[in-house]
């Protein structure tokens, strides 16, 4: 297994090391790009183990997302209990109504987010940076929005589905659109 620039050279140098007498077959795997070349290698290493391998591939930016997605399963399940029952806590309803206090609308992201994080959003080859905020508005350029949509019209001067402009970081690496968090 493993990455090949010269794929005779590397046939030729596994016929004569230990890995000689531990296979009679191989496959070839063509990318259209090398951009995850070395995490595709990584995942089939570990799904195959080959016999007398060393090595185990290792994903680049890779972390455990155990407690994080146990984390949010949890959490994810108290949203839908309390939207099931109706039921707001204390702090969720104080919160609702501080936010209908500043500016008389609730962000559209509010129920979907609980900490901060950063969006992106591609617009004539030009990379646009906001942040959305703990009580699920926008800031983009200093100025606040309470929808993607509104937040992705004032890059575009025009009016558009920021739902599926925007991009936020799923896990380290994997950039997916907004309207992944609705799912």
């Amino acid at each position: 297994m493993g990455l090949a620039s010269n794929l005779r050279s590397r046939l030729n140098s596994h016929l004569r090391d230990r890995h000689a007498d531990t296979w009679d077959r191989f496959s070839i795997y063509l990318t259209v790009g090398d951009e995850h070349l070395r995490e595709l290698e990584s995942l089939v290493m570990r799904i195959s183990a080959p016999k007398g391998n060393k090595q185990k591939g290792k994903f680049s930016r890779s972390e455990d997302l155990r407690r994080r997605f146990r984390r949010q399963v949890a959490q994810y399940q108290r949203v839908e209990l309390n939207r099931l029952f109706g039921f707001t806590g204390p702090k969720v309803a104080a919160k609702l109504k501080e936010r209908i206090k500043q500016d008389g609308r609730i962000p559209t992201l509010a129920k979907y987010v609980t900490k901060r994080f950063p969006i992106r959003f591609k617009f004539k080859g030009k990379q646009h940076r906001a942040r959305v905020r703990s009580d699920g508005s926008i800031n983009y350029r200093g100025k606040i929005f309470t929808s993607p949509s509104a937040a992705a019209a004032a890059v575009t001067k025009r009016a558009m589905d920021g739902w599926h402009a925007w991009n936020y970081q799923r896990a380290p690496g994997d950039w997916v659109k907004l309207n992944e968090l609705r799912r």
